[in-house]
């Protein structure tokens, strides 16, 4: 893509050309009321009523999870959800011993690690990890420019490996590699990329196999790596997280996107090809973030999705996770501005898609002073705007009814998956302690979102069911769990 065309895309979004600045913009005139105009008022009520997640919409959002979970696992297609198998059927037990790496491709962030595990008594030795930024014309170039650049990055890794690590003698270094995009995982060890996501359009990588395409990428550098695991970054953090605590049934990314996975019984995938099993189980990776059944939608979402990259695709995504929060909440100030939010001008800042992200909306919403004067410097700062105390309330508000929203549907998700598995064996969820292991920015560092969420849990299971149901947070849960899959699938050929 030529840097004029990639100059249109900000996020995931393609972005409208902006008017001249010459041509005038429509202007509400209104009275002001306490510093912010009266027509500000019913943009705000109309939000919150369309935002609205009661119990009844709750119930039906987590109803039909559960539904599009068992109609994705009986054929290809069944539903919104791809219910994408991952051929991982043995978890990590602890025994694992090792150097392992594991490259963790999940957004707009690139993370190499390596782990040096140490069987039952010693666990998790020692661990190191870099973090590297995707330049943004990479998201939008070739395949081979892309995985030469993660090849890259890892090689130099891989040459600052300390006297912690050891390989034993004779062995390849491995690597779990976690592509979080959606993918038709064909074996432990290859997948075919079924399209781009997050804002990547990279071309020439559709209906290819992502292993096969690092692979080529690290012999052309002359590197002597393999890779062992192929994994999701849900799936990662799943089996991450089972490393420490076997009640963990369900893992969950919110951050930048959002996906969940779970571990299902095998007889209940009509779709799976070869039942033969070792433990009758399999992490099934749903991409929830296709779903859309039932969702409280805004016309500030549905202008939005229209405006993205993929309109009408990815829905559920749209609404809860990180990438999107803070571009919802723009679009209802700029309404409001148009309506005197911030007197008569609209600041030219405030038109740029994409400006205000999730943590700046995060950030205004722990702003515990009596004037929020903390909101009204992220509004300058960000958007260029000044603001009175009564405007940054209302915005305050603004970004608590997207918030809310998000968290509360999010935990209905959950519930639905959680509720699909109690179907199929009663008390095997509900009756005993269930571990759901959540990763990703937006739940770590917002706490409001994480508030909502458990109380949308807790108000659809009934507060003794959800006592059981334990909702806790494992942090670069992914990257380790890539390398254990990696040292599991090196010692367990036979499992796989």
């Amino acid at each position: 893509m030529s840097a004029c065309a990639a100059a249109s895309v900000v996020g995931s979004f393609h972005v409208r050309r902006q008017l001249p600045k010459t041509r005038s913009r429509p202007r509400v005139v209104m009275t002001v009321r306490s510093g912010v105009s009266v027509g500000v008022a019913p943009i705000l009520t109309k939000l919150e009523k369309d935002c609205a997640t009661p119990l009844p919409v709750l119930r039906h959002v987590a109803d039909a999870m559960a539904a599009d979970v068992r109609a994705g696992l009986a054929v290809d297609g069944g539903s919104d959800l791809k219910m994408i198998l991952s051929y991982v059927d043995t978890l990590p037990t602890g025994n694992e011993k090792g150097l392992f790496y594991a490259l963790d491709l999940g957004g707009t962030n690139f993370r190499v690690l390596r782990v040096q595990l140490g069987g039952k008594e010693e666990r998790v030795v020692a661990t190191e990890f870099e973090q590297v930024s995707i330049p943004q014309e990479l998201m939008f170039g070739t395949s081979e420019e892309l995985f030469d650049f993660i090849a890259s990055a890892l090689a130099k890794f891989a040459q600052k490996e300390g006297e912690k690590f050891h390989l034993p003698p004779g062995r390849t270094r491995e690597i779990g590699f976690t592509f979080s995009f959606p993918v038709k995982q064909t074996s432990i060890k290859s997948g075919i990329l079924i399209k781009w996501t997050k804002g990547f359009v990279v071309s020439g990588t559709a209906g290819k196999d992502v292993v096969a395409c690092l692979n080529e990428a690290m012999k052309r550098l002359g590197l002597d790596m393999q890779v062992s695991a192929l994994v999701n970054d849900t799936v990662g953090t799943l089996a991450g997280a089972r490393y420490w605590d076997d009640d963990v049934m369900v893992a969950v990314i919110l951050g930048t996107g959002t996906n969940a996975c779970y571990v299902e019984r095998t007889d209940a995938i009509p779709k799976l090809p070869d039942q033969t099993s070792t433990s009758g189980l399999m992490i099934v990776n749903t991409e929830w973030g296709a779903f859309s059944n039932g969702l409280p939608l805004t016309e500030f979402d549905r202008e939005m999705d229209a405006d993205s990259i993929n309109p009408g695709e990815q829905i559920f995504e749209k609404t809860i996770s990180g990438m999107y929060l803070g571009e919802i909440v723009r679009r209802v100030l700029l309404k409001m501005t148009k309506s005197g939010l911030f007197g008569n001008s609209i600041p030219e800042k405030l038109l740029t898609p994409f400006v205000l992200r999730t943590p700046d909306i995060s950030a205004m919403q722990q702003d515990t002073s009596r004037d929020l004067g903390g909101v009204g410097s992220i509004l300058y700062e960000i958007a260029g705007v000044n603001s009175d105390p009564s405007a940054r309330k209302i915005v305050v508000d603004v970004c608590d009814a997207i918030a809310k929203r998000g968290g509360r549907l999010a935990g209905a998700g959950i519930v639905g998956i959680l509720q699909k598995m109690e179907e199929d064996s009663k008390g095997r969820i509900f009756g005993k302690r269930t571990v759901v292991a959540m990763d990703g920015g937006l739940y770590e560092h917002y706490p409001q979102y994480r508030s909502y969420l458990q109380e949308a849990v807790t108000e659809l299971l009934g507060t003794e069911i959800s006592k059981n149901i334990v909702i806790e947070h494992s942090k670069d849960g992914s990257g380790i769990g890539a390398a254990l899959l990696a040292a599991a699938n090196s010692k367990c050929e036979h499992h796989l």
